[in-house]
């Protein structure tokens, strides 16, 4: 007959629990830090980085008021440095317009750049390849000297890539060449800014 030792047993179990916590915690602990390495390497002030993720949740509300669940409807909303980028595709101008003026009420936002194009939705195949153009050129920066990807925004959308950013010349002219050379991109449109 198997005895089991009930304290001894709970013990384990504690242990383990702790263990696997404090596991846990180290991957908070390192993904901190990776995030805190990611903000010291941007260029925009900590609470411009903050100010961006909050304007573009907002944004992303401000669409979904004009559009509510229209499958015809797909636009996404990217900020960078209090400027906000729409990309997409509506039925019809006065959509585009509604979208447009919805997101220009959202406060902290200093431009908004309308790329939305009037055609239908694209298809979930085309927006599979958008993604992997993105993750290719992300890919290519990464390994590239003289550029630092944390440093550039890159997006997607129906075959045109979007690059946004606080750059110098020469990162600017590293980035599109990587985009212009990416198998699949159609067009390459520039929004930076540039370091002063």
């Amino acid at each position: 007959m198997l005895k089991v030792n009930f304290h001894k047993t709970t013990a384990i179990i504690g242990l383990l629990a702790v263990i696997s916590f404090l596991h846990g915690c180290a991957a908070v602990v390192v993904g901190a830090a990776a995030s805190s390495a990611v903000v010291a390497q941007d260029r925009r002030t900590a609470g411009t980085i903050i100010e961006d993720k909050s304007i573009q949740l907002k944004a992303i509300q401000a669409i979904y008021e004009v559009a509510e669940d229209d499958p015809a409807i797909h636009v996404a909303a990217i900020s960078y440095n209090n400027r906000v980028l729409l990309v997409g595709q509506v039925p019809s101008r006065n959509i585009r317009y509604e979208i447009e003026k919805s997101v220009k009420d959202v406060e902290k936002i200093r431009q908004v750049h309308n790329e939305i194009l009037i055609k239908a939705p694209t298809s979930m195949l085309q927006r599979s390849n958008d993604s992997w153009i993105t993750t290719k050129i992300k890919g290519e920066m990464a390994v590239t000297k003289d550029l630092n990807p944390t440093r550039v925004k890159v997006i997607t959308e129906d075959g045109t890539v979007y690059l946004m950013g606080i750059v110098t010349p020469l990162e600017e002219e590293i980035t599109v060449d990587i985009a212009r050379h990416t198998k699949g991109v159609q067009r390459v449109v520039k929004i930076f800014e540039y370091e002063k």
